[in-house]
């Protein structure tokens, strides 16, 4: 069962999205909220897993909503502004819902979030590496470094070259703890030494922190 509130200042958009979570029989619609500060107190007391949130309210920006959390849960963005798609992937952002949209999307993005938890629950990966599969353990990864059409793993004792985008590295890391540093790292927030302006130290080797993601990564290891 997906465990989700819903947070958007207008109480028609808050209708349509109880009606399309009272069809799907794995999403429980804990609560939905018209102020988003209600919302951050029923948060301190309850533990979700999916927010449906929309990005531009009178008092809070969904974006600054996320970022005051200290533990934010996946989300779907709702919202009449695709201009905020590309920022939305700053954050653990499942799928982007354009206003207004019918059921079929909607059941499309809570499936998404469904499949993303399932690889939370997931504690390894299998990835391919020419004709082979190499099982890692994910806690064992110290970073994941985008290099062309291909991920680099690396942990302490190997480095895994896979063929894959760099989004689904972050779809398999990203609820798993790790942070991103740059449009080209992935780091695991276990085996962070120290912070700089400009990179971060794993070990003796120095990664590199986009402008874009320090403040994010700051308030993600405070």
């Amino acid at each position: 069962m997906i465990r989700a509130i819903a947070i958007d200042d207008e109480p028609i958009a808050l209708d349509i999205i109880e009606s399309h979570a009272n069809k799907i029989p794995f999403l429980e619609l804990k609560a939905s909220f018209t102020n988003a500060y209600q919302a951050l107190e029923f948060l301190k007391t309850n533990s979700v897993d999916l927010l449906f949130l929309d990005v531009k309210m009178p008092d809070i920006s969904g974006m600054d909503f996320l970022k005051s959390l200290s533990k934010a849960p996946l989300v779907i963005f709702t919202t009449a502004y695709q201009e905020y798609a590309l920022e939305s992937y700053d954050f653990q952002t499942v799928d982007y819902l354009l206003k207004p949209f019918d059921f079929g999307r909607f059941l499309k993005a809570v499936n998404k979030a469904s499949d993303r938890l399932e690889q939370k629950n997931d504690q390894h990966l299998f990835l391919k590496t020419g004709y082979e599969y190499v099982r890692l353990e994910i806690a064992q990864i110290k970073y994941a470094k985008a290099e062309g059409n291909y991920v680099k793993f690396v942990t302490e004792s190997e480095q895994v070259l896979s063929r894959m985008t760099m989004q689904q590295a972050e779809n398999a890391l990203l609820p798993q703890g790790f942070l991103k540093t740059h449009r080209s790292f992935l780091v695991n927030k276990a085996f962070i030494n120290k912070i700089e302006k400009h990179q971060l130290n794993i070990g003796k080797e120095m990664i590199p922190i986009s402008s874009i993601y320090y403040q994010l990564l700051v308030e993600a290891i405070s």
